[in-house]
């Protein structure tokens, strides 16, 4: 099977899998799952073509092992994570940028584990980047650790288990196993949506308030140049 690589051929996950096999498949989502050099890993198109191997008999182990075996990675991977962060602490946020990292993808992680709490660790597994840093970020802000677990855990399955029966399951299709590389083509950009939809409303929310930062200068103008508001007049004839 030949798929079709967005990237670097050795980011391809045909040949990752081919190259590495199942333990290949383990190593990346453990670190794509809470290790800072992992956010640039393909998660869900690796899951993917993992399922439809198993499906097609070109990677031989029982479906039911690797689910199991996938969701101990990503447990264990966001365990791993959540660690690093309590004990980097708030110097994760002092930390330069270089190659491999970046402190937008830290403070989008940030946000993420603000705006939705303990749940952010669920949802941050189908969100590619943000899903290796949401782990760091429970440990810095020093999570309750038992709800962590918890979180943990439910999110490595649903997204591990999950995302490996979906290849499993459309690989039985004829369709599908035939259009390999533009159901691989159509995953990734799936995994990109939440991302491009947080880009937009922070863009739109940036522009709003350079909007309201402006209207609120020419507001203040004429009372800066010592001239009186019409409420002002109304409140002053009150009086």
């Amino acid at each position: 099977m030949n798929t079709l690589a967005l990237g670097p051929s050795w980011l391809d996950p045909d040949y990752l899998i081919g190259q590495f096999g199942l333990l290949g498949v383990l190593v990346i989502v453990f670190a794509e799952s809470g290790l800072l050099i992992g956010f640039f890993l393909p998660g869900d198109s690796l899951l993917f073509t993992t399922g439809l191997l198993v499906t097609t008999g070109k990677l031989h182990t029982p479906l039911w092992l690797v689910c199991i075996l996938v969701a101990l990675a990503a447990v264990i991977g966001d365990q791993v994570g959540y660690l690093f962060g309590r004990k980097v602490g708030p110097s994760l946020f002092k930390r330069p940028d270089s190659r491999l990292f970046k402190q937008e993808n830290v403070e989008k992680a940030h946000d993420f584990f603000e705006k939705y709490g303990p749940k952010s660790l669920i949802l941050a597994r189908f969100v590619p980047v943000v899903r290796t840093f949401t782990p760091i970020i429970a440990g810095v802000s020093r999570m309750n650790y038992r709800s962590f677990i918890t979180y943990n855990i439910i999110g490595g399955v649903l997204w591990g288990v999950g995302v490996t029966l979906l290849g499993a399951g459309l690989g039985r299709i004829e369709f599908v196993h035939e259009n390999i590389e533009a159901m691989l083509v159509l995953i990734v950009l799936i995994s990109v949506v939440p991302i491009a939809i947080e880009f937009l409303r922070a863009r739109s929310k940036s522009k709003k308030e350079a909007a309201a930062q402006g209207g609120e200068g020419q507001g203040h103008g004429p009372v800066a140049g010592g001239g009186s508001s019409p409420a002002g007049r109304g409140r002053h004839a009150k009086r």
